[in-house]
């Protein structure tokens, strides 16, 4: 009888413990299943907002449009656009010759490039570059000590690549000078104030004039022959290095880690120009400073609204958010960020580093985009070197490269608009055959971010018309477009 007792008391416990572990289970598998809803709810409406088909695309093209015309109509326009003035014409024609310089200002370094052009039909020789990092002291100091340190460098880099002894001496327009930021040649002639945005300097604020001035002066003491004509965005180089090449190049664009767009209009555009002192050639060479555009008509989330308010210019830069290198890999973090948070998609703890704002990189985000391995091997190494995501599932490495491709088709798509608004405005796009020149590691290096752009501009204009518009990765890589501005400049211009 005990034993009888016994045996039903084991098996009632048993049949416990299975109905428990059974429910358990139902329990995590539910769990698991509202998730993994939850995931695709937060995916779908994240691909819905970020939407751009073609009628969007256009209307975000129509109204850039409207703000290039406005902000070039009057100063007091109303235009998020600065449509900045560059006064260099004539433009190179490819018939230039001779051994040429270049210095490229950016934010922590400066590059130094030289190349001897041999003319029409001629390749392109001698072609060198350097890059020299800036100490922090530099960085920290005054502008004189920048110009120094320039000059210097320069000095030895022209000794150990120099002219031909039997070239002219005309050395007064072989030097192009470009900034990786803003700068407005109305004012780098004119004597109005440039802020140096990159610099801690003493001096920061200073007239356009004074700063050609006092580069040179410093080119002189170092004894460099050569001097300074003008101060430009390098992506007007961009553009001075692709009329080089081809007569009908009508703009540069730069999507690396930031963005800029720069073209060829006429010299009499509009009202703000008049009074000035036009270039004979007829044509000006405008850089848009598109990273500053915004509309309504831009697909904004969520994220991108965060991203910008939490950002050290909320409210400033809106294009360059949605589509430069410096912010697709963060608006990636973030979608990540809130699936790890509200879906547990990398398990019950939010990995810690997935909280680290710009930790992920352009390069990485290419390369999970484009992981074709059958269990996403790349993104798993990926998540693990970033974010030391070590127990991602393969679902979870789906939905990573899904969020790469939305945010990535998204910039992409936007910048052919702006492409499609340029030739527009310059009413090229029906009977005309404009070349666009692109220059920056996104376009180069993103080959999913490069197709989604071609793409959109074909969508945009179909068959007939996308053939006028032909798109061209720039030559000489990034700064290079500083020797051809060199090319470009007349001292009585």
């Amino acid at each position: 009888m005990k034993k009888e007792v016994a045996l039903a008391v084991v098996t009632t416990t048993a049949a416990t413990v299975v109905v428990v572990v059974t429910l358990v289970r139902q329990y995590w598998k539910q769990k698991k299943d509202r998730q993994w809803k939850k995931c695709q709810q937060i995916i779908r409406i994240f691909a819905r907002e970020c939407a751009t088909p073609v009628p969007k695309l256009w209307e975000v093209a129509n109204a850039m449009v409207s703000d290039m015309e406005a902000s070039l109509s009057s100063d007091e326009a109303r235009s998020c656009l600065n449509m900045l003035v560059s006064y260099v014409s004539p433009l190179p024609t490819g018939n230039e010759q001779g051994m040429y310089y270049g210095v490229n200002l950016r934010g922590t370094d400066f590059l130094m490039v030289c190349a001897r052009l041999g003319g029409k039909n001629e390749p392109i020789s001698d072609f060198y570059k350097e890059e020299i990092s800036l100490p922090s002291n530099v960085m920290l100091g005054t502008s004189q000590e920048l110009y120094d340190i320039i000059a210097v460098e320069l000095s030895k880099f022209i000794s150990a690549h120099p002219e031909n002894n039997d070239e002219t001496a005309a050395n007064d327009k072989k030097l192009g000078f470009t900034l990786s930021y803003a700068a407005n040649q109305a004012a780098a002639t004119s004597g109005a104030a440039i802020k140096w945005k990159n610099f801690s300097a003493d001096d920061i604020v200073k007239g356009g004039k004074e700063l050609v001035s006092e580069i040179n002066q410093d080119l002189e003491k170092h004894g460099v022959n050569m001097r300074v004509h003008a101060l430009v965005d390098d992506t007007v180089g961009d553009l001075a290095g692709a009329r080089y090449y081809n007569k009908e190049s009508v703009a540069a664009i730069c999507l690396g880690m930031g963005t800029n767009a720069a073209y060829v209009d006429t010299a009499q555009s509009g009202p703000i120009w008049r009074g000035s002192l036009l270039p004979n050639s007829g044509e000006i060479v405008i850089s848009i400073e598109w990273g500053n555009f915004n509309s309504c008509q831009l697909p904004i989330t969520q994220f991108d609204a965060s991203l910008d308010a939490e950002s050290s210019n909320p409210g400033s830069r809106i294009f360059e958010k949605l589509i430069s290198g410096m912010y697709l890999g963060e608006i990636v973090r973030r979608v990540l960020a809130k699936m790890a948070k509200e879906t547990a998609l990398f398990g019950e703890t939010v990995p810690p580093k997935l909280l680290i704002p710009y930790l992920l990189r352009p390069p990485d985000m290419a390369a999970m985009h484009q992981d074709t391995s059958e269990d996403r091997e790349v993104v798993h190494e990926k998540l693990k070197e970033i974010f030391g995501i070590t127990n991602s599932t393969e679902m979870a490495r789906e939905i990573v490269a899904e969020v790469c491709d939305i945010v990535t088709e998204r910039g992409a798509r936007l910048a052919g608009a702006g492409i499609v608004a340029i030739t527009k405005k310059l009413g090229r796009i029906a009977n005309r055959r404009s070349v666009i020149t692109i220059e920056g590691g996104l376009y180069e290096h993103y080959r999913i971010f490069r197709n989604y752009l071609h793409s959109s501009v074909w969508e945009m204009l179909g068959d007939e018309l996308s053939g006028n518009i032909i798109i061209e990765h720039a030559h000489g890589g990034s700064g290079a477009g500083a020797l051809f501005l060199a090319a470009s400049q007349n001292p009585d211009s």
